[in-house]
């Protein structure tokens, strides 16, 4: 039953031709994520700018360890100088089913007071996750981006950041994540944004294509859908699921601005109330020319430094522009542009025209 209705379900996609996102660009798959992983290790081969042992005491403990694995014993109270040698933590992102034998890529960052890890190897180190139990075993040869290099002056020059580095391939996974992919006959569909339309949107597509009841939204970002149990199946009907193209709803209308970069993005459902705005700067400038009093000859006075300020105010003037009912994007840009508004000047006018209740958006300052 499930090949047949996988098969007609198939060809009426193809006939369609609406323009629309695809359903795997805007909902993912309840229980189908990626687990961070995280660990620790040394990098050693550094070209003398590795940890300074005396000011990182745990990079010693690291080494001494290590060395006590293969049978070696550090002498107690021996000063051992690492210059060669930096602590370092690993993290790594583990896609949803990763099998054991198959590599990842993974990050590698200082944690002491190394200076750069170009040209260190990574040794043997294990990568856990949230459940402390190892999931992936690290090791290879660093590929670091940036570099530092200092005179014997005090000059030093560094470019990106040399104190981390990446190992593509760098970690065998060595457990799978369990995953409830294959369990229960539904699967639950998740927006990545949540909105009402968007899921009543993906609901009415499913149940046109594979019957009415297939699909049943939980909520505004949460879509049940009954599925079969074999996994091969199951993986068909996903394929076909998540190249579903569905009309997507309209966001909500907002105004973003970051005070500190100047930024402004203006959503294209924002719109403004019938207002007036005018808006100038005063610029107030203050000079001081101090005079120097010179007394006549013989007359027993005193050179003295008599201030002269100057203060002048300009005040530029710019022209009163007019928004209508129901102003458009295209409308405040144009607006805007014409009296050559600066970033600042339109945080200052979108601010007062969402205190007068004239505009129509969430006016968010990040």
């Amino acid at each position: 039953m499930w090949k047949k209705l996988l098969l007609l379900a198939g060809s009426l996609m193809l006939c369609s031709a609406a323009q629309a996102e695809r359903l795997k660009d805007v909902a993912t798959i309840h229980g189908v994520r990626s687990n961070q992983l995280i660990g620790y290790g040394l990098v050693v081969g550094l070209n003398g700018s590795g940890d300074q042992t005396t000011q990182t005491p745990f990079t010693v403990q690291t080494f001494n360890n290590m060395l006590a694995q293969f049978g070696i014993k550090v002498p107690a109270g021996g000063n051992i100088q690492l210059k060669n040698v930096a602590a370092v933590s690993i993290h790594a992102e583990l896609p949803p089913f990763a099998k054991p034998g198959q590599t990842i890529d993974i990050t590698v960052s200082s944690i002491g007071n190394a200076k750069s890890l170009r040209g260190g190897s990574l040794l043997m180190a294990p990568l856990k996750g949230i459940d402390g139990n190892v999931y992936a075993v690290a090791q290879g040869n660093l590929v670091v981006g940036g570099f530092d290099a200092s005179g014997a002056d005090g000059s030093r020059i560094t470019v990106n950041s040399p104190s981390a580095g990446r190992i593509p391939g760098g970690a065998t996974v060595e457990r799978p994540v369990p995953s409830g992919f294959n369990q229960g006959n539904t699967l639950t569909l998740n927006l990545n944004r949540p909105d009402f339309t968007t899921a009543k949107n993906i609901v009415d597509q499913i149940n046109d294509l594979l019957g009415p009841g297939v699909a049943q939204a939980l909520d505004g970002g949460s879509i049940s859908v009954t599925a079969p149990l074999d996994p091969s199946q199951r993986v068909d009907y996903l394929s076909i699921l998540e190249n579903l193209e569905v009309e997507v709803g309209q966001a909500v209308a907002k105004v973003i601005i970051n005070s500190r970069t100047g930024t402004i993005v203006i959503g294209q459902n924002v719109r403004v109330q019938p207002a007036a705005v005018t808006h100038g700067s005063l610029t107030v400038t203050i000079s001081e020319d101090p005079q120097v009093s010179q007394p006549g000859p013989f007359s027993g006075g005193q050179t003295v430094v008599v201030p002269n300020s100057r203060v002048t105010a300009e005040q530029e003037a710019k022209p009163m522009f007019k928004f209508g009912p129901g102003t458009t994007l295209d409308e405040i840009v144009r607006a805007v542009n014409q009296v050559g508004a600066a970033p600042s000047d339109l945080m200052a006018i979108l601010e007062a025209l969402k205190q007068a209740g004239a505009l129509q958006a969430d006016l968010i300052v990040i």
